[in-house]
């Protein structure tokens, strides 16, 4: 197993993106790009595709061990900091038994700034 490939499974665990992981990289001063960052992230035979050094690896979990345990001076609790992650992420739910029908949906989509148009040509019946 290459670093790319411990790095690509502890950013889907922890459900980091790029930003999290460039912030998480700068607690321990080290500077990285988002490009760089993709090009760990592709395949090996894409032509962009770069190994992932075992500094670049070290840094990054140096960092995610401030960025979960805080420092000595500011201790932190991983659990609540894990916790707070996940549940900043979730999309709201959404409730299945309120279902709209389709007049009320078409209604939605009506432009209501149009007004109503009178044809000069109407047929009378």
């Amino acid at each position: 197993m290459t670093n790319n490939d411990i790095f690509k499974k502890l950013r889907v665990a922890l459900k980091f993106r790029d930003d999290d992981i460039v912030e998480i990289l700068q607690l321990v001063d080290f500077k990285i790009s988002k490009s760089e960052l993709g090009a760990f992230f592709r395949k090996e035979d894409h032509p962009n595709y770069m190994e992932c050094g075992d500094q670049v690896l070290r840094n990054f979990l140096n960092g995610l061990v401030i960025h979960l345990r805080g420092t000595k001076e500011n201790p932190k609790i991983p659990g609540e900091v894990l916790l707070a992650m996940s549940s900043s992420t979730n999309k709201p739910v959404k409730k299945f038994n309120t279902r709209e029908d389709f007049k009320t949906k078409q209604l939605k989509k009506v432009d209501k700034s149009i007004d109503q148009v009178k044809y000069k040509n109407k047929k009378k019946s």
